[in-house]
């Protein structure tokens, strides 16, 4: 990537989107993307055919190639920890030996998955799934997007370390009949292990005898599993070549597949595997995860975004955008190149958004007339996931089109409180329906979307280094108290919690 190739971008004119409607007939054609049951428009944003074939040139000038080559045959994508990025390998997309390896540990998770539907564990009616960060957004997300109509068992997830978290969801459970999935890769996770620790208690002043016999480790370090008294047959590992914010399709993706079902579990997979063929496979002016990266590294790069907007207009995705939030914060909130070196210029845009039609009435003031400029996207069903009134789907359909189509129209009024600049840009992401598998195609998506932003600006999207530095202080303040912190920090501490 040359510094040449981001000013040849720069010099583009500035043309509204309207002009850019009518210069060209076949626009939606051409921008809009439909695979594995979704449909990427993204018409409504300032791409045009001159700056996609200048973003083609910068993505063969940064490698996008050869870097995809190197994701999917599990080679060191990951290079300050080491590592290769073997989620795809999951799926069934990558190197022959992360493949059949991946398939093994998915059998004993399935064999545990049927040991306890046919009761090897006693009467289930709760999982209760416990984990941080990526151990635990995917699952909620899936759990609470599939399992309204189809979950087989109550599934409820904890991640706050706040105990109210984990009284709200037990409080309606039978410790009896639940079992308790610890989600850690490393399972040295401070605030995942004392949320099981008290979930164990939980299960003893319940009268459970043997509390360990009901609870399932999911983890890279099977070992720190054993050691913290959960038996081997009860332990489901997973690749450590598998990122956190990307596990959900290894035995992270646990409370999924004995909530919904194994088959659905698989029809997950399957849609992610749908769209890791079309985006290693499709040229990158027909390929929805490239495309849409180009339009972010516009809005980031050339007019200088701080923010992107993600609005659900259908109920069952209202979580997405918490996931979204650490899937590219995580992965591109950083300041120095994969080399080490500065960055130089914007990394990823704070991620933010909510679900319509609730945010209309919340924060479209400041999308449509505000002084920031927030590319925004929209997520939309065409089947909607209930048996009401069809008047109720057809008003959300109407109201979601009606604000990309206001967005980018505008009106003008001599009034200026009236007068709306238009020249906004949005996509919209319309899926055939939400299920297992067009919910896996979209994650899937949002992935590879993430991985292209990281190899046009040449940063590490696998590593986290910037989640460490508040957790090592956090330790240290308990095992030293509030001793060596500045004045602020030092009262605080001492206001709230005394010597510690």
């Amino acid at each position: 990537m040359t510094a040449a190739n981001w000013d040849k971008l720069g010099k583009h004119e500035q043309r509204d989107l309207a002009t850019l409607f009518k210069a060209d007939t076949q626009r939606v054609a051409k921008l809009t993307v439909e695979e594995a049951g979704l449909r990427f428009d993204l018409s409504k944003t300032h791409l045009d055919s001159d700056l996609l074939d200048d973003f083609a040139q910068l993505a063969d000038g940064a490698g996008l190639a050869k870097a995809k080559e190197a994701l999917f045959s599990g080679a060191v994508v990951n290079p300050t920890e080491g590592r290769a990025a073997e989620h795809t390998a999951e799926r069934g997309n990558g190197n022959a030996e992360a493949v059949s390896s991946a398939r093994r540990l998915q059998t004993r998770m399935r064999g545990l998955v049927e040991a306890i539907d046919a009761g090897a564990l006693g009467e289930i009616l709760h999982i209760l799934h416990i984990g941080i960060g990526g151990s635990a957004l995917g699952p909620k997300l899936l759990i609470d997007a599939l399992g309204r109509d189809d979950a087989r068992y109550d599934v409820k997830v904890v991640s706050n370390v706040d105990g109210s978290a984990l009284a709200e969801a037990v409080k309606d459970m039978d410790p009896h009949k639940t079992i308790v999935a610890v989600a850690s890769k490393t399972f040295t996770t401070t605030e995942t292990l004392l949320n099981a620790t008290s979930a164990m208690e939980w299960m003893r002043e319940g009268g459970v005898a043997d509390p360990y016999a009901q609870f399932v480790a999911l983890t890279a370090y099977p070992d720190k599993a054993i050691e913290w008294g959960i038996d081997e047959s009860r332990v489901l590992p997973f690749n450590e070549a598998v990122g956190g914010r990307y596990s959900l399709w290894c035995s992270i993706g646990f409370p999924v597949a004995l909530g919904l079902g194994w088959a659905a579990y698989e029809e997950l997979l399957e849609g992610a595997a749908a769209m890791d063929r079309h985006f290693r496979n499709a040229p990158p002016l027909v390929n929805a995860p490239t495309l849409a990266a180009f339009a972010d590294l516009y809005y980031t790069q050339l007019k200088a975004c701080q923010t992107r907007a993600i609005f659900a207009y259908d109920e069952r995705l209202r979580l997405l955008p918490d996931y979204l939030q650490q899937l590219e914060m995580e992965s591109n909130g950083k300041s120095v190149t994969a080399d080490g070196e500065p960055l130089g210029r914007n990394s990823a845009p704070v991620t933010w958004g909510g679900v319509g039609t609730d945010a209309q009435h919340a924060v479209f003031q400041l999308l449509h007339q505000g002084t920031h400029l927030i590319p925004v996207e929209f997520l939309a069903s065409k089947t909607p996931g209930h048996d009401f009134d069809p008047a109720h789907h057809e008003t959300l359909l109407v109201n979601c089109f009606a604000q990309g189509a206001a967005l980018m129209a505008g009106r003008q009024s001599d009034d200026g409180a009236r007068n709306y600049a238009g020249n906004r840009p949005s996509a919209t992401i319309l899926l055939d329906d939400v299920t297992p598998s067009t919910v896996g195609a979209l994650i899937a998506f949002y992935e590879h979307r993430t991985f292209v932003n990281a190899v046009l600006l040449g940063i590490n999207p696998f590593d986290q280094f910037g989640v460490e530095l508040g957790k090592e202080i956090a330790k240290s303040i308990g095992e030293n108290g509030p001793s060596g912190f500045d004045a602020s920090t030092t009262a605080l501490i001492e206001a709230a919690l005394g010597d510690v």
